[in-house]
């Protein structure tokens, strides 16, 4: 069936949308789906910026974020240390495949990747953040983008032995990052929250159920997320089996943000690069319910904002988020 995507404007604190229809097979209508509360009380003590989490021994008080480029393909399997990160994206690279930026902040594990390239859409992401940006390397476009961020860059040439190869994998898929050593390379201070979290305890999101979604990602690259009501946390599944990280532990977060997106060259074009600022339509996956609404950024300073019918902003679970880059041409399903 038909859905309109394109273009979400806010208007008179409402969401009017500008349309243009593309194929899914679930049907989306944000302008029915009720938004969650916009309150947002923060408990006594320290919170965690990037997950909304109390954090009793006040490590992310003096903590910069560290941003590494992941291997996502089958031969980086299984992955290290993505269970710690407090945020991940997951974007189109040429060929239609995915890689992935994890952010750490709240952790400090010793070994993440596979680490890999840097590609265009990094320089954006990073930017509200700040902090390092981890990479093993990339095209000279790449780089000139990535220069424009106020980061620091580590690179494999640059980062002396805080990358280090395993020689029991194959190559370019045996590099590996010391984010514990990374935080000292930082001047940095703590990034600002990019999400908005609900207080602790406090009723579910007024969206529609789900139980599974399924981000359609071309050329095998699909990813599903399936709802355990019981760890109250979505189990990531890629390549037809739930991911299992290499210390054994199954990938989940507390929250996914699928947000469409225009890759401008071509989504899946060599030197394609996601469009995240300006306006766009969000679906927000958050204690076993969807929330469908509108992401808005008006500069690459700003972290996006999650905005539901209203204008109200759609507030999450505290907890682990992965976001979702899925071209705007791309199809998710939603199984209530």
């Amino acid at each position: 069936m038909a859905i309109a995507v394109a273009v979400v404007l806010l208007v008179g604190g409402g969401i009017a949308v500008l349309v243009r229809s593309r194929h899914t097979s679930h049907e989306a209508a944000p302008t029915t789906s009720n938004a969650s509360s916009t309150s947002t009380t923060v408990p006594s003590g320290l919170i965690a910026p990037l997950t909304g989490l109390p954090d009793p021994r006040g490590v992310t008080a003096h903590r910069c974020a560290v941003t590494v480029k992941v291997d996502n393909t089958p031969a980086a399997q299984p992955h290290y240390g993505l269970e710690d990160a407090d945020v991940v994206y997951e974007e189109v690279v040429e060929g239609g495949i995915t890689r992935l930026a994890a952010i750490f902040q709240s952790h400090a594990p010793d070994r993440v990747g596979p680490v890999r390239s840097v590609r265009r859409t990094d320089q954006s992401i990073v930017w509200p953040i700040r902090g390092v940006f981890a990479y093993s390397g990339g095209a000279p476009y790449a780089i000139a983008s990535i220069d424009t961020a106020p980061v620091t860059q580590l690179d494999e040439a640059r980062a002396g032995s805080m990358m280090f190869r395993d020689h029991s994998r194959a190559a370019p898929h045996n590099l590996y990052a010391h984010v514990d050593q990374m935080y000292g390379r930082c001047a940095d201070p703590p990034p600002p929250p990019l999400f908005s979290y609900r207080p602790a305890g406090s009723a579910p999101p007024a969206g529609a159920p789900a139980a599974t979604a399924v981000v359609g990602f071309h050329v095998g690259y699909a990813v599903t997320w399936n709802w355990d009501a019981t760890t109250k946390r979505w189990v990531r599944s890629i390549f037809g089996a739930p991911e299992v990280s290499a210390a054994g532990v199954k990938l989940t977060a507390s929250n996914v943000v699928v947000q469409f997106v225009q890759y401008s060259g071509g989504v899946g074009a060599f030197g394609a690069e996601a469009d995240l600022t300006g306006q766009g339509f969000a679906w927000v996956l958050t204690d076993g319910r969807v929330v469908k609404g509108a992401w808005v950024r008006p500069s690459k300073a700003q972290a996006a904002r999650l905005v539901g019918p209203g204008g109200r902003t759609i507030a999450l679970t505290p907890g682990t988020t992965w976001v979702e880059l899925a071209d705007t041409g791309y199809s998710v399903t939603i199984t209530p």
